[in-house]
């Protein structure tokens, strides 16, 4: 067998099928298949790992016994580069053939020898920007946002596009007319594939001019009665969100997806390249440059690696460097008391958070393997208690440490620390925001379980996230009962349950006996959110998710000028 030649083929493989699934997107947006859209999302996460455990079985069955000689994979390394020199977005069919060989050898560290090393790959290097339409400003921008939109093919109809072409102008007009000093527009350019997320189709662009530059994201939707602009967003952090690690991959078939990339973080340069290629749904690939991040920041930097702030968890020791916006997460060997799930419970529910939609509420928990890092940056609390509580995961190997099982995500403040410091203005948003939290969720069938706040954090937003997933389960497996009323005040007066309680049974009107906040925050919450502390909300979300509506959480704040149905 012509090995180099097998793998560049099987990358190939992959890739055609990645983009054939991708390719369903806009019919399922015109038909409004947002069940079909959610299989698909699942679908193509999990066609990478099948393409790799697959190609590793091919391999072992034609080398027989040589399966494993590292003289014979380097020149099927050397091969292999040779070959994908001139394909498009090389460094992915490099990230492939590294997941093939660190599977094959069970590679701890990097082996340079056998594998791409990930500090050595630059998906960005000489990239040119991505292809895209460009429309210039005549004096019009009503006639400008006439030729955008008229581009934009569907099978659906415009539901009133003379209404969504004034709906842009007057967005753009208003955003500029709130700048200090106010640039016209002298074109707009946007990305040409249309990008797809849950329910909506979003045209990615910007609006340029002289001394101007802003991003431009105009979100579609399609209802019963048509399509229609239902948002337009022109601020960096309002964008931000929309592509944010706590949101569902876009679907968008790309042919090269490094030069949509570079166009993105002209319009976010605070956006981490590792985090734009994941949100494109090369997760992959965002793994390996988060990777390269990190052994980059490593190289430059001095500080120890140290416990992270807030409360000590009970599953997952957690540790930051304080120098670099990540958390790394390691399950412990054993589970202190009341905590009752086993490793193998855990790992699954982050899986299952890996292929949910995570509705801009749960943050993307990125699994490693067999890391390896140098001994000496380990503050000596944290090492200390790596070895002693994590032993399955972690060892000492000479001056290093190896990972055998980590999760890495982005850092955020917890949102009990945050409480201590905000403004009394600032914390009631907060408190609003985790009712919000809690709604968002449950209206994609997540329950979180465990409702402490030192489980949720605070993005540079505002915006509250879950990320402490070990208590997590769906909202249609639990049983959300009423409070019985005590047959004696003494019963009432008991410190536990004078009611049979089953193990999936909850009790919302309870919530709020553990909930740390203050009074002027609690009641900011109760004003926005009281039901979700009563037992007949979360049933009334388990009817419609079992009826099988998909109940739409958005990354934006929709149309603000309202047509006269709601579609």
């Amino acid at each position: 067998m012509d090995c180099a030649r097998h793998l560049v083929a099987a990358f190939a493989s992959y890739n055609a099928e990645f983009r054939a699934i991708t390719r369903r997107a806009p019919l399922r947006f015109d038909s409004r298949d947002w069940k079909g859209s959610q299989r698909d999302a699942v679908e193509r996460i999990e066609l990478y790992d099948r393409f790799v455990a697959q190609t590793i079985e091919e391999l072992r069955a034609a080398l027989g016994p040589g399966a494993l000689e590292r003289g014979r994979w380097r020149e099927i390394r050397r091969e292999f580069a040779a070959l994908i020199a001139t394909l498009p977005d090389p460094e992915f069919t490099k990230t492939f053939f590294s997941s093939v060989t660190r599977r094959l050898f069970g590679t701890v560290g990097v082996a340079p020898d056998i594998e791409f090393v990930a500090t050595d790959l630059d998906p960005l290097a000489g990239v040119r920007s991505v292809d895209t339409n460009s429309y210039q400003n005549h004096g019009s921008l009503p006639l400008l946002f006439e030729d955008l939109l008229g581009d934009v093919r569907f099978r659906s109809p415009w539901r009133d596009l003379d209404k969504s072409i004034a709906h842009v102008a007057g967005e753009v007009r208003a955003h500029l007319d709130a700048q200090a000093e106010r640039r016209a527009v002298e074109r707009v350019e946007v990305i040409r594939p249309v990008f797809y997320q849950a329910s909506r189709a979003y045209i990615i662009g910007r609006v340029l001019g002289r001394g101007l530059i802003a991003p431009l994201v105009i979100a579609l939707k399609n209802t019963e009665h048509g399509m229609l602009v239902d948002a337009v967003m022109l601020a960096e952090d309002d964008v931000s969100i929309v592509f944010s690690y706590t949101r569902s991959y876009f679907h968008v078939d790309l042919e090269r997806v490094a030069e949509a990339v570079v166009f993105l973080r002209s319009m976010m340069p605070r956006k981490p390249v590792s985090e734009l290629f994941t949100v494109l749904g090369r997760a992959r690939q965002g793994k390996t440059e988060r990777y390269r991040e990190l052994m980059r920041h490593l190289e430059g930097t001095t500080d120890l690696f140290t416990h992270a702030a807030g409360e000590r968890g009970l599953v997952m020791v957690c540790f930051t460097l304080p120098s670099f916006d990540v958390v790394f997460k390691v399950i412990r060997d054993r589970f202190a008391p009341p905590k009752t799930v086993v490793r193998e419970e855990v790992i699954a529910k982050y899986q299952m958070v890996f292929i949910h939609d995570r509705a801009g509420r749960l943050v993307d928990a990125q699994e490693f393997r067999r890391l390896r890092f140098p001994r000496a940056r380990f503050d000596a609390a944290l090492l200390e208690e790596l070895l002693r509580e994590t032993a399955q995961s972690v060892h000492a190997d000479g001056a290093d440490l190896v990972f055998e099982h980590m999760y890495i995500e982005r850092r955020m403040v917890p949102l009990n620390l945050y409480l201590r410091t905000a403004s009394p203005a600032a914390a009631a948003r907060a408190a609003i925001d985790y009712g919000q939290c809690l709604r968002d969720l449950a209206c994609t069938d997540i329950f979180p379980g465990d409702l402490l706040l030192k489980n949720f954090g605070v993005t540079r937003h505002g915006r509250v996230i879950f990320y402490d997933y070990d208590e997590l389960c769906r909202v249609t497996d639990c049983n959300f009962r009423d409070l019985p009323e005590p047959p004696t005040p003494e019963d009432e007066m008991r410190g536990e349950a004078w009611f049979y309680v089953a193990e999936n049974d909850v009790f919302p009107e309870t919530f709020m006996r553990f909930l740390a906040f203050g009074e002027a925050e609690r009641a900011a919450l109760l004003r926005v959110h009281a039901e979700i502390f009563t037992a007949q909300f979360w049933r009334d979300v388990q009817q419609r998710l079992r009826e099988g509506e998909v109940v739409e959480v958005l990354p934006y704040h929709p149309h603000r000028v309202r047509v006269a149905s709601s579609g």
